[in-house]
């Protein structure tokens, strides 16, 4: 198959986030928009044929998911990570997010202490708190250019009494992938004081060359029995829109704890588009990803360069995977609001600001590359005109 990621799509009045909330996200609508995580790359071919197919049908009642379903998941999992899953393990819901509330609620009670990694993906902070859960930070920290774990002040929070740990792997938004020593490590911490691991792996595809992406549940036994899983073909495949994910629970109990909330809720049913979309990206796949992850590598490449030679107060967190750059740009010396005003105002980039994602975040933005490199080397662009200009 040919992918062109070259290609630029007019994305600006189909109604999307990135680039039509601007405004009300942001607060700018004259910006070039480098922030949510969703790629301006072209759905592949054969899932957008696969969903006219369907929608030629013309009629959209309540659907039901077949088998293609789940043994395209199991195949993919299988053959990309080797992580052997069965077929009752996997359950579905309208999002990671939602998943990891829903979690929270199936397994922790009222003041129950939940262990989040800053800086981290935002929404866990609200998972925890909008439940009137208890939220403790262990804080990530940086060495060599790299976010890593801090074992010791984890295993202190364990043995404080926390209940849950909702892990990010691989980690967004500072792109590292946990090693199998690492991810042991934090497991036989949460073993051994009962910590429920939620691991997030809705990046898990999105892995660079030399890395390794490892499943939590992949890992022995006794750690999968205290896992629960979630993953999407949204962020690889560029389907956020048709809200389906799916997680995976190997412990009998939990998953039934689990199925629990989202029958409460009813909010299993899903939908017939994204039902579809998840079976052709995990059936045919294949050729797509590893096309992409050339690309976006190449894009990270252009960054690093322009970086050095043009952006001296801006350093590039290199990612491990994901689409997503953590710049650390603490040299500017801006406070966050100043610098955040920088980067829209002057050189009309909208980027997420590194406080967004917690402790941790400060002096820092994060950068979405996952856009054609006529996009990204336009931005680089107006970011050094406008350090020119400052």
């Amino acid at each position: 198959m040919n992918f062109d990621f070259d290609r630029i799509i007019e994305r600006k009045g189909s109604s999307c986030i990135k680039y039509d909330g601007t405004g009300k996200f942001l607060g700018a609508d004259d910006v070039l928009p480098m922030w949510v995580a969703d790629m301006d790359f072209l759905t592949p071919e054969y899932i957008t044929e696969a969903i006219i197919n369907r929608a030629n049908h013309g009629v959209f009642g309540y659907p039901l998911r077949d088998e293609g379903y789940f043994t395209s998941l199991m195949d993919w999992l299988q053959r990309r990570h080797q992580w052997k899953v069965e077929r009752d393990w996997i359950s579905f819901c309208p999002g990671v997010v939602p998943a990891v509330n829903l979690a929270v609620l199936a397994y922790t009670e009222p003041g129950d202490i939940i262990i989040t990694q800053p800086p981290v993906y935002f929404p866990f902070f609200t998972a925890v708190t909008d439940h009137n859960r208890t939220l403790v930070y262990n804080k990530l920290v940086m060495n060599n250019g790299r976010l890593c774990m801090d074992f010791k002040n984890l295993e202190l929070l364990a043995k404080n009494g926390a209940k849950m740990l909702i892990l990010s792997n691989p980690h967004n938004p500072g792109g590292s992938v946990w090693t199998h020593s690492e991810l042991i490590q934090m497991a036989e911490i949460c073993l051994k004081y009962n910590v429920l691991i939620i691991s997030d792996e809705i990046h898990c595809d999105l892995v660079y060359e030399q890395f390794k992406h490892i499943p939590v549940a992949g890992l022995p036994h006794e750690i999968s029995m205290q896992t629960i899983t979630t993953v999407a073909p949204s962020k690889t495949f560029n389907l956020s829109g048709l809200s389906t994910s799916s997680v995976i629970i190997e412990n009998d109990s939990l998953r039934r704890e689990f199925n629990a909330q989202l029958d409460h809720m009813h909010i299993g049913g899903g939908n017939i588009f994204g039902n579809i979309a998840s079976e052709e990206a995990y059936l045919h796949g294949d050729e797509y990803v590893d096309e992409l992850m050339k690309y976006l590598a190449g894009n990270i490449e252009v960054l690093e360069e322009f970086a050095l030679k043009h952006l001296p107060k801006i350093k590039v967190i290199k990612p491990e995977s994901t689409f997503l750059v953590w710049l650390d740009c603490s040299a500017m010396e801006l406070p966050d609001e100043e610098l955040n005003r920088f980067f829209l105002t002057k050189a009309k980039v909208g980027f997420n600001p590194g406080i967004m994602f917690g402790p941790g975040g400060e002096g820092f933005m994060r950068m979405n590359i996952g856009c054609t490199r006529a996009t990204l080397v336009k931005a680089l662009e107006q970011i050094k005109d406008a350090f020119s200009k400052d």
